[in-house]
This record gives structure tokens, C-alpha cells and sequence, in this order.
């Protein structure tokens, strides 16, 4: 493991002895051409185009529009003007979590969630009643998609049978990090439970990534596939595919060694696909990593959906590096700049040749630049999201709440259609900007009414416009 060091005396972040590096035997401009010509690109061709060039220091302003242009030309080739978005609700189960990722200050340490602990925190669990309840009104809003991303709370197993196993481990202190339900305040329930909680009439449920797949069949000799089958009867629709950070090992020893491993991320990503999900992919970026992981990163996501086909959509996903530890600790002192977001997004596009949709965010880029990036590649614009916990404890200000009405005038203004998707793309429909009121659609129970009137989005913190 490669223990991070503190800031220099100086206060400058420390350096790293990284194996990969970008450096190349490839040209910018013979990577360049291949991507106009829309040529299978390497490696070496990504790093290229990410850096601008590594003949030279810093991104140059000219190659990089040079980027942006081939990626903006491919994306309208491969799936046209569009701009996509779902009505969706996360519901995020539990804080709780002992893994210790430096990029993160979402989880709260599981001892504070104790029955006998004595003390505060500001996490939460919610029971498999609460997280019905809550999907219940959602789903009665009209919205589609409901996603969910916990914490691996030590009382979480997959049903009851693996509860029976993980007891029999005995030593609370065990590698496995289990104790029973009945050692905390609030009993989460198993993985099952929440599933069947969470899947609510005809609603799409979005779910368990790989490290909560791998907390899942700790202790056990289960195959992801079998645990992605199980909580498919049990209501699971498809898989995020997030915990991927940098997809590549030297970096996940930095940022988040208690986390598992690119190989454990493609084998669950494989065993959710055996099992019928559809599947995301991503990449959270602008910490410690440099340009060659990047691309790295993406050759994984590509070589996966060569042998899979299973991934709907890659979502790119910038550090916010405010209130997480590795910034506290000086080991990073800040995120990607905006050129860096623009070049990934269009690399993106332009490498994973293989992949139809690309994100942007509202809630990591803000307006303004979350609407530059579908200039960049980029064709989806995220979703509703009712309530974002993640990146707002990380010190995210971008909000939590886009209305129908919100995306239609932005959309509108910079000459893009708004199109409401489902989940894994295989429905959509066109707004008419001079038809309002503008709300979902394609939901179970939805017709059309705005999500949340004024009155309620006025008690919700909303998007800013400004960067």
C-alpha cells in the first residue's frame, strides 16, 4: 500500500512515484487525425488528446479546441442534437460505512451508528419502511428512477441466510466487517429487503454498485452474478457503476486502499450483466491521478463493453475536493480546471467508441459549464435528482433539485432539444418548449404535472446558474 504523504513544508501537495505517466511515441496531430476519421484509438492517442500534446507543458488553447470539435462532431454522428435527462430520486440508505476513501466525507464511521455509542454524527440509516415510504411519494410525483448508493453499513447483508454466515466469522473484528443488525440503533435490513422496499410499482430501480455487490457475498463463496440475480427478482432494475474511481491500481492505493480492486469492479460489472442489468460506467478524476490513468481508466470501460455490451452510459465525474480528506490532509489542493473537464469529456467520446451516451453534470459543473460540456461530447444532462446527498457533503454547491421547466429553457437556449429518457434509454420524449407546463411522462404514474409546484421548490436548494 502507498501511504500518502502530508503537505511539504512549503505547503506544496506531495508527489508521487507513479509507474504510469503520460508519455508517448504517438504525435498529437496523428491522434487528432485518427479521431476526425473516426479510427479506433489507443492509448497513447487518448493521452495525446488529453494532454493537448505531450511535446509540450500545460493544454494549448488551440489543440484543445481542436479536441472539442472532433468529440462535438462525434457525438452528433452517434446520437444527434438530443439532450437527454431523467425524472429521478436518489434515496441513499446509509452513511454508514468503514472503508475510509480519501475522496469521500458521504460516509460516517459505522461505530458512531451503535446503539451503545456515545455521541453525534450527522449520518443517517434509513429502514426498508422508510425508504418505501419515501420512493412511494416520488413515484407518485411521477417520477421514473429511483437511485440508490449507501454506505457498506457492517449490518447489511444480502438476506438472511448470509446473515447466518457472517455470524458464524464470530470475531466482530473480523475481515469480513460484520455485526448484526441488533448492535445498532437502526437496522437497515438486508439487501433484499431494501430492493423489494425501494421497487415500487413499475418504477426503475437503480442500484448496488460493485463494492456494495462485493459486501454483499463477503464471507461467502456467492459469484456476483448469482447476488445481481437475486436482487434482480428482488426488484433491481440495473447497476451504477460507480466505486470505479481510477481503474488502476497504483491510484486506488492512494486514494481509497480499503476499496476493491479494478479487477473486482470489471468481475462484478461482468457478473450484473451475466445477471440481465444493464450497467453505468464511471470515472472520478482531478486528485492525485495524471492523464495516462485517465486513459487507462477508459481502456477498462472499453475493453468491458467489447466483451459485454452491457454498459448504457459512461458518466464522467470530477473530484469536489472541498471537506474531503484527501484535500484536509494536503494531499491534493484542488480539482480538475475547466479545460481538463472539457478534455475528458470529449476524450471520452472519442475513445469509448463503443459507448452511446455521455454525461454531464449540473450538480458537479453547475449551469453554465454543465451546458458547455454537451459542446464537448457529451449528449445527457443527469437528471431530476429530488435529494443529493453525496456531493453536497463533499462540499458540492451546485444544488439538488432540476425541474422539467429548468431543463427546457436551459436546453432551449442553447439550441438543443430537451428529450425525458428512462433509465436505460430505451424510451424518450421530445418537450415542446411552447407547450407548457413541462413534467415527466414516462414515469408509472406520471401525466405531465411539474414534479414539486413553487411553493415546494422554494423549500428546496436549487441549482445555481452562476459557476
Amino acid at each position: 500500500m502507498r501511504e500518502p504523504a502530508g503537505p511539504a513544508d512549503d505547503g506544496s501537495v506531495p508527489e508521487f512515484d507513479f509507474s504510469v505517466v503520460p508519455e508517448t511515441d504517438q504525435s498529437f496531430e496523428n491522434a487528432l487525425a485518427k479521431a476526425r476519421a473516426g479510427e479506433r484509438l489507443t492509448v497513447p492517442d487518448g493521452i495525446e488528446l488529453l494532454t493537448t500534446g505531450t511535446d509540450s507543458e500545460g493544454i494549448d488553447p488551440v489543440r484543445k479546441e481542436a479536441v472539442l470539435e472532433a468529440a462535438d462532431r462525434r457525438r452528433a454522428a452517434v446520437v444527434g442534437e438530443d439532450v437527454t435527462f431523467v425524472a429521478n430520486l436518489n434515496n441513499n440508505v446509509t452513511t454508514a460505512c468503514n472503508t475510509g476513501c480519501l475522496f469521500c466525507n458521504f460516509k460516517d464511521t459505522a461505530h458512531q451508528f451503535e446503539a451503545a455509542h456515545d455521541g453525534d454524527h450527522a449520518g443517517f440509516t434509513k429502514t426498508p419502511a422508510e425508504s418505501r415510504a419515501i420512493v412511494d411519494d416520488a413515484v407518485e410525483m411521477g417520477i421514473y428512477e429511483v437511485t440508490s448508493v449507501s454506505g457498506l453499513h457492517p449490518a447489511f447483508a444480502l438476506n438472511e441466510e448470509h446473515h447466518e454466515i457472517l455470524a458464524g466469522y464470530g470475531d466482530p473484528e473480523s475481515e469480513v466487517d460484520y455485526k448484526p443488525p441488533a448492535v445498532y440503533e437502526t437496522d437497515p435490513g438486508t439487501y433484499v429487503e431494501q430492493m423489494r422496499a425501494m421497487s415500487v410499482g413499475d418504477v426503475h430501480l437503480h442500484s448496488m454498485t460493485p463494492e456494495e455487490a462485493q459486501h454483499a457475498r463477503r464471507g461467502t463463496e456467492w459469484s456476483y452474478e448469482d447476488v445481481y440475480r437475486e436482487l434482480s427478482a428482488a426488484g433491481l432494475d440495473s447497476a451504477p457503476g460507480t466505486a470505479a474511481e481510477i481503474l488502476v491500481e497504483e491510484v486506488r492505493d492512494v486514494i481509497c486502499p480499503g476499496k476493491i480492486s479494478t479487477g473486482e469492479w470489471v468481475a462484478a460489472m461482468e457478473g450484473a450483466i451475466a445477471a440481465g442489468l444493464d450497467v453505468t460506467a464511471t470515472m472520478m478524476y482531478g486528485h492525485v491521478e495524471n492523464e495516462a490513468h485517465r486513459v487507462e481508466h477508459l481502456k477498462v470501460i472499453r475493453d468491458l463493453q467489447d466483451r459485454t455490451g452491457g454498459i448504457t452510459e459512461f458518466v464522467p465525474l470530477s473530484f469536489i475536493h472541498q471537506n474531503t480528506p484527501l484535500y484536509e490532509r494536503g494531499i491534493v489542493a484542488g480539482g480538475a480546471s475547466d479545460a481538463e473537464d472539457e478534455l475528458l469529456v470529449a476524450v471520452a467520446r472519442l475513445f469509448l467508441d463503443n459507448v452511446e451516451n455521455v454525461q454531464s453534470s449540473w450538480v458537479k459543473f453547475g449551469d453554465e459549464k454543465g451546458l458547455k460540456l454537451l459542446n464537448c461530447g457529451a449528449n445527457d444532462f443527469m437528471g431530476t435528482i429530488l435529494s443529493e446527498e453525496i456531493t453536497t457533503r463533499a462540499g458540492g454547491t451546485y444544488g439538488e433539485f432540476r425541474s422539467f421547466s429548468d431543463y427546457v429553457e436551459m436546453l432551449s437556449a442553447i439550441g438543443r432539444p430537451p428529450v425525458e429518457r428512462s433509465t436505460d434509454y430505451r424510451k424518450t420524449r421530445r418537450l415542446d418548449p411552447d407547450d407548457p407546463p413541462h413534467g415527466p411522462r414516462l414515469g408509472p404514474h406520471a401525466d405531465g404535472t411539474p414534479l414539486l409546484d413553487e411553493a415546494e421548490r422554494g423549500s428546496r436548494p436549487v441549482a445555481s446558474a452562476d459557476d
